[in-house]
């Protein structure tokens, strides 16, 4: 299982918005956050963190630069429910199916909705923005 730095609540903002837009600049992650919007300077840092962390790369437009992600979303996603899997759930997958069955209060029909997409093989969408070039 490949491992990735912890990363804070607003890092992962950052990503998401990355994943969800591709390649950005700045201005444009800004623009793309949820309210209240964090200063420009603010979210130029996050992005310097994440390319020291691995997350991000840049290419340089003279004095600006458009950044994007290094990791791919699906990555980054089997490695946290991993990480949670195994804090959480002793590595078990059933107990957290049932923890959250019985948080939502799932009913039969939506736990036979969980078990077909379960059992479904996986698909590879190739027209999915969140996924680097």
């Amino acid at each position: 299982m490949q491992t990735f730095p912890e990363l804070t609540r607003a890092e992962e903002q950052v990503m998401q918005v990355l994943w969800q837009r591709g390649p950005s600049f700045v201005k444009e992650v800004v623009a793309e956050m949820p309210a209240p919007q964090p200063a420009y300077n603010t979210v130029s840092t996050i992005i310097r963190i994440l390319e020291q962390k691995g997350f991000v790369g840049h290419e340089a437009f003279g004095r600006t630069h458009r950044y994007q992600a290094l990791v791919a979303q699906d990555e980054y996603r089997r490695f946290s429910l991993r990480k949670l899997l195994g804090g959480y759930f002793e590595n078990s997958f059933p107990q957290l199916v049932s923890f959250f069955a019985k948080e939502e209060n799932l009913d039969a029909a939506q736990l036979d909705e969980l078990l077909r997409h379960a059992t479904q093989p996986p698909t590879t969408d190739s027209d999915e923005p969140n996924q680097p070039a």
